[in-house]
């Protein structure tokens, strides 16, 4: 089937040249209509380019969705060009049609949506804007929740150090512990991967999926998250969760997707490029790290998405199992100058804090200080070099080990999160049906 294209021109072209330009576009697609994006130079009166013509009518980018809906476009073909388009406008558009699943294009560029595959069951998504702004404690604490509300659900997680097949860990009372991470470990394994996480502290049955590269508008190049899915279709639950990996996005249609950032990050990362292509795509979006302000994140997802709803939220430190009275090292992935705030959290006599689970060569000098040799306890996230390099060392020092999650909780005065995250399930339910 050809492509059936949305033209963007401008009037600073002679209309005999975007004439031709269509009709060489015209060669390989249908191009379905025009959207005259401003200028006037070139323009004496109404430009026939031999296609309907549409005009922007308020925002060029609701303009153009509405176009390339009205004639059925599934690719938009950009040629324009400054003063009528800016760089930053022009990713904006982009930015726009690719959140709404379709194609980009211009003179030297490709812009593609990463694939969506649709499942027979209602599916809600966790994503993320990148690495460590908390996705992973959204997501379980999500499917804890929902579990706990009695909602039947089952977990696909991808990471960058997933299966290479797809690999489902069963609901069990007696979930899996250090031994059973070390073994994994020492086979070679990846033993800190995301489903491992999930499988331990949600109580929820988890599918562990792998993934490789992250794209502009978080597509990946290498992935097994759809066999993983159908894997989990096939168990026939009420929901499927899906959880990203970094700025990656499951290959998966959603119905309803949540998006977490972090207040820590700058706000350029959400508005800049194709930075917006998540928060478009988003239903709800979960703030976290909001110990020390996080208004310029809120105001820049009111300026990419005035009515999407924001809950801005700090993470804090839930030790699997009481910690007791004896000296405790607390091993995280937090920055240093985060650390403090979850740290205050533990009800515990703490020897050290430890930040550097993500270095490898910080963590190796760390383990061999003496507050941290001398420790009783090692109170550690299931991340990074936790379980081959932390959970080693504790075997051979005989240190008892409790493994720690990280809970989001709303700020004062924010919005409900559990029932915000329970209405999006919900709505995905009904979206689906």
């Amino acid at each position: 089937m050809r492509p059936r294209v949305l033209a963007l021109v401008d009037g600073e072209h002679y209309p005999p040249v975007v004439r031709a330009a269509l009709e060489m576009a015209g060669r390989e697609a249908d191009v379905v209509a025009a959207l005259l994006l401003g200028g006037s130079e070139k323009l004496t009166g109404e430009p026939e380019f031999g296609v309907p013509l549409e005009r922007v009518a308020g925002d060029a980018a609701s303009s153009m969705l509405a176009a390339a809906a009205r004639h059925g476009a599934d690719r938009v073909l950009d040629l324009s060009d400054e003063p009528v388009l800016t760089e930053e406008r022009r990713m904006w558009l982009a930015a726009n049609a690719l959140a709404a699943g379709l194609v980009y294009e211009g003179a030297d560029f490709e812009l593609r949506p990463p694939s969506r595959e649709p499942l027979s069951i209602p599916t809600l998504a966790v994503i993320g804007t990148g690495k460590r702004v908390g996705k992973t404690a959204v997501a379980g604490y999500t499917a804890r929740l929902l579990r706990n509300a009695g909602r039947d659900v089952v977990m696909v997680a991808m990471g960058r150090g997933g299966p290479p097949e797809p690999e489902l860990v069963p609901a069990r009372e007696r979930p899996m512990g250090v031994d059973d991470l070390l073994e994994r470990a020492r086979s070679g394994q990846h033993a800190a991967s995301d489903f491992l996480e999930d499988a331990i502290f949600t109580g929820v049955t988890t599918i562990g999926a792998r993934r490789c590269g992250g794209g502009l508008a978080g597509g990946t190049y290498l992935s097994n998250v759809v066999e993983a899915a159908r894997m989990a279709e096939q168990l026939a639950p009420e929901l499927v969760l899906l959880e990203g990996s970094g700025a990656a996005v499951p290959p998966v249609r959603a119905d309803r997707t949540v998006l977490v950032t972090a207040a820590t990050r700058s706000a350029l990362s959400l508005t800049s490029g194709l930075g917006p292509v998540r928060v478009l795509g988003a239903d709800l979006v979960v703030i976290t790290m909001c110990e020390h302000g996080w208004s310029e994140t809120r105001e820049a997802v009111e300026a990419i998405a005035p009515d999407l709803p924001v809950i801005a939220t700090v993470l804090r430190p839930w030790p699997a199992e009481p910690l007791g009275e004896d000296p405790v090292v607390y091993f995280t992935t937090a920055a240093p100058d985060s650390a403090g705030a979850l740290a205050d959290g533990l009800e515990c006599e703490l020897a050290a804090v430890v930040t550097s689970l993500s270095d490898r060569v910080a963590l190796r000098e760390a383990l061999e200080r003496p507050r941290v040799r001398g420790a009783q306890t090692y109170l550690v996230e299931i991340k990074a070099a936790a379980v081959d390099m932390v959970c080693e060392a504790a075997a051979l020092r005989g240190i008892r080990v409790v493994f720690c999650e990280n809970v989001p909780v709303a700020l004062p005065g924010q919005s409900d999160l559990d029932a915000g995250l329970l209405r999006m399930a919900g709505e995905a339910v009904v979206a689906h049906a």
